[in-house]
């Protein structure tokens, strides 16, 4: 009985030695395959650090690229970039409010949207340019203000955005979007004063637009998904946080941004009234004017007819929805191949541009208004959101190029506001065809209009470099003397400056040059810029 009892106890001792060492065992390996999740975890996060930090290092490679780090270039890039994704975070928390473009609702209420939308460019244009023009030597606190303010505005509109009241929303919108183009025309005033020495200037309007329509690109789905997932308000309230983070960043600007006011009496001149100068901008820059002009028209009736045209069903094919998205991409492909077209053309003429753009609008919407299908319609919708990003960069680097410190901010502004308005009247045109005419007769009557834009232009341009041959040939037979004298009354416009000699001291700036033929753009370098 005790051999028994005696065996069984140390049957039992057994056993539980067995399963001590057992649950030892496998309390060894849960900890060992929690340290390998933890080292995997941590493995994985400072994977997705790396990662971060890579495409941080990649992006701040390309900002910085041709001594763009050095000149302040880099920075504004940044900044830019970031304030567009504010932007568009902003744009889509109001989507469902505001913005919404109502394809599906009367005309009459979209020519409403329409004239909605000119408001803060016409604010722009004579108020917000001469101010920004008065404050040059204070550009980095006047962009700043633009940030800070539209952050204040987006904190207001997110408390707003609950109890629906549409009394501070939209005025608020309003004001986030005329802050947004102060803030665009502040940009490209100062862009000859961070531009180095080995860039153009299309080529760094294109760097600095590609930038900010990739980011505007990323956050808007984020801005969405967030809109739907939270509500607009915390959207509103992280473009709150964006915009105060970047006003700060706006501050601390190189120095060389700002340009000191402008003495004309030390020159030994008067200073000409402002409005004048502002809009007797010279041949160079009013037919760069013109032709985005007759651009900006063609892109916005083609945005508003075509869609109309879809809702009507007279652009058979696909379904409305598939239809509508094609374009958006086509469209969105275009601006895309616009901005990196301009960064790649680093030697070509601005001028060549900007015309080359029109006539490739007009010869592709005859092609289409003779073969009007599908594929032709998002053919000619690619090619005027192309048309219009490179133009109107080439258009920015024009103006910078031509136009003097004291009123470039101003001219700028005139330009936003023209090119607002015929893209308007545009969209108005494109409204009203849409009610009886077919999609070859409407792309007809744009093709005559932008036909005839282009052949007056390049009219106008054979008029002028005749009358320059003919000025110079008058020259050179009266003799040097009689030469001299002759080039300083050109036809009807004022004489240009003296020639200085390169490069100026630091703290000089130009005046309003207005000339048939300027020199390259490297000898236009601004003369604030001390990396230049």
């Amino acid at each position: 009985m005790a051999n028994g009892w005696g065996r069984a106890r140390k049957t039992v001792g057994e056993a539980s030695r067995l399963i001590g060492r057992s649950a030892a065992g496998a309390g060894r390996a849960t900890v060992r395959a929690g340290r390998g999740t933890g080292r995997a975890t941590v493995r994985a996060g400072r994977g997705a650090a790396n990662g971060t930090q890579w495409v941080g290092r990649a992006t701040r490679r390309l900002t910085y690229a041709q001594g763009a780090g050095r000149t302040g270039l880099g920075q504004l890039i940044e900044l830019t970039a970031a304030q567009s994704a504010g932007d568009a975070l902003v744009t889509a928390a109001l989507a469902g409010t505001l913005f919404k473009l109502p394809v599906n609702e009367a005309r009459g209420q979209v020519a409403l949207y329409l004239l909605i939308t000119m408001i803060p460019f016409v604010v722009v244009a004579p108020f917000v340019g001469p101010v920004l023009d008065r404050f040059r030597s204070g550009r980095r606190f006047v962009m700043a203000g633009t940030l800070f303010g539209r952050g204040l505005l987006c904190f207001a509109m997110a408390a707003a955005i609950i109890p629906g009241d549409v009394f501070t929303i939209f005025p608020g919108a309003l004001a986030v979007l005329v802050l947004s183009k102060a803030y665009s025309v502040s940009r490209a005033a100062i862009m000859p004063n961070v531009l180095p020495a080995d860039i153009a200037l299309v080529t760094a309007n294109a760097r600095v637009a590609l930038f900010a329509l990739v980011t505007a690109g990323v956050a808007v789905p984020i801005g969405a998904g967030a809109s739907a997932w939270l509500g607009a308000e915390w959207v509103l309230r992280g473009a709150t946080v964006v915009f105060l983070f970047q006003g700060v960043l706006a501050v601390r600007l190189p120095r060389h941004v700002d340009s000191p006011d402008l003495d004309l009496e030390e020159e030994g001149g008067e200073r000409p009234p402002r409005w004048r100068t502002m809009f007797n901008v010279g041949p160079v820059v009013a037919e760069a004017m013109q032709a985005n002009v007759a651009i900006r028209l063609y892109s916005g009736f083609l945005l508003f007819y075509l869609l109309f045209l879809v809702q009507d069903g007279k652009l058979p094919g696909l379904a409305p929805a598939v239809t509508i998205g094609a374009l958006a991409v086509a469209a969105g492909v275009g601006g895309l191949a616009g901005t990196a077209v301009a960064s790649w053309v680093r030697t070509r003429s601005p001028q060549i541009i900007v015309l080359s753009t029109l006539a490739l609008s007009a010869v592709t919407t005859v092609v289409a208004a003779v073969v009007f299908t599908l594929w032709t319609a998002v053919a000619v919708a690619l090619v005027a959101s192309f048309a219009q990003g490179l133009g109107k960069l080439a258009l920015d680097a024009i103006v910078q190029r031509e136009i003097g410190e004291e009123v470039r901010s101003s001219t700028f502004g005139v330009v936003e506001a023209f090119l607002q308005i015929a893209w308007v009247i545009g969209g108005l045109a494109g409204l009203w065809l849409s009610l009886f005419a077919g999609g070859s007769a409407g792309l007809a009557v744009m093709a005559a209009a932008l036909g005839g834009s282009l052949g007056w232009l390049l009219l106008r341009r054979r008029r002028r470099s005749d009358a320059r041959d003919a000025r110079v040939e008058a020259a050179r037979a009266a003799g040097p003397r009689a030469g001299s004298d002759a080039g300083t009354a050109p036809d009807d416009r004022p004489a240009a400056p003296r020639e200085r000699p390169w490069p100026d001291p630091p703290g000089t700036t130009t005046a309003v040059v207005r000339r048939d033929d300027p020199p390259a753009e490297k000898r236009t370098k601004p003369l604030t810029n001390p990396h230049g």
